[in-house]
């Protein structure tokens, strides 16, 4: 029989082990996704996902993966436009966006990367097919000096349309968050 004594010593001794096994683990960095957003005035069928893959550090070069779902997209798209608030003070590489749909890179006509307006304008060589699961890439991003979050638009301009814009959704982009 085992008597009280013991058991107690063997439940301390768990314990510090515990606590000195989490005194040592490492320390593991966030994705870069976007996680649980509560009070950020966007209805959540509006909110896109995104992913950082540098962590999304202050004033570092990054990777945007801005990603629209196949069920934003209602009908076939020739223009994509990324928006961005004026508050962002990070910068873009127009030679280092791509398009990718389905997971595939597709060929682009031009980019144009408006400063004055803070637009990113994407025109695909074919329009992308409803249905069709977007990734806009913005590689060689410098993030802004400065942390927060910066609430990014996505507009397109479908075939067939009126010519306007049409809002499909925002992604909620956390910098510094660390």
């Amino acid at each position: 029989m085992v008597s009280k004594s013991s058991i107690l010593r063997m439940l301390s001794a768990v314990a510090v082990s515990g606590c000195v096994a989490a005194g040592l683990a490492p320390v593991v960095h966030a994705q870069g996704l976007p996680g649980l957003v509560i009070f950020s005035g966007v209805e959540r069928e509006n909110q896109l996902n995104y992913r950082l893959d540098f962590n999304g550090r202050p004033f570092q070069t990054d990777r945007y993966r801005l990603r629209i779902s196949r069920q934003k997209m209602r009908s076939d798209v020739y223009e994509f436009t990324v928006t961005y608030p004026d508050t962002y003070q990070g910068t873009f590489d127009e030679n280092r966006i791509e398009l990718r749909v389905r997971g595939n890179s597709v060929p682009l006509n031009e980019v144009i990367w408006n400063r004055e307006t803070r637009e990113i304008t994407i025109y695909p060589t074919e329009p992308v097919p409803a249905g069709s699961r977007v990734e806009i890439v913005l590689s060689n991003v410098r993030n802004p000096r400065n942390g927060g979050t910066f609430y990014f638009n996505a507009l397109v301009r479908a075939t067939g349309d009126v010519p306007l814009r049409r809002y499909i959704g925002t992604w909620i982009i956390g910098i510094g968050r660390e």
